[in-house]
């Protein structure tokens, strides 16, 4: 009989940005959690219509930073990658409204 005792689940990691170019030279970190709090951000954000990104390897490293740090410039091309992909999903939808 196998020992499942020694299996651990992997932990859910979230984290929130948000970029105010007007206020801000990079996104800043408005959230971050693990476990329970990441299902909180997680299910908020899906209440406020909020889309999700997966990506383990940058919310891995943005959940070091702390809350209200913008980030680094060394993660600026993967969150501008997410960042471009949120505007055309914005861009789709507001085309679509009557």
């Amino acid at each position: 009989m196998k020992d499942f005792q020694n299996l651990k689940e992997p932990v859910r990691l979230a984290c929130a940005l948000r970029y105010d170019p007007e206020k801000n030279r990079a996104p800043v970190m408005t959230a971050g959690g693990r476990g329970e709090i990441a299902e909180k951000i997680i299910a908020l954000a899906r209440e406020a219509g909020v889309p999700l990104q997966e990506n383990p390897e940058l919310v891995g490293v943005l959940s070091r930073l702390d809350v209200g740090a913008e980030i680094p410039p060394e993660l600026y091309r993967a969150v501008a990658e997410i960042l471009a992909f949120l505007y055309t999903l914005n861009e789709d939808q507001r085309l679509k409204k009557p």
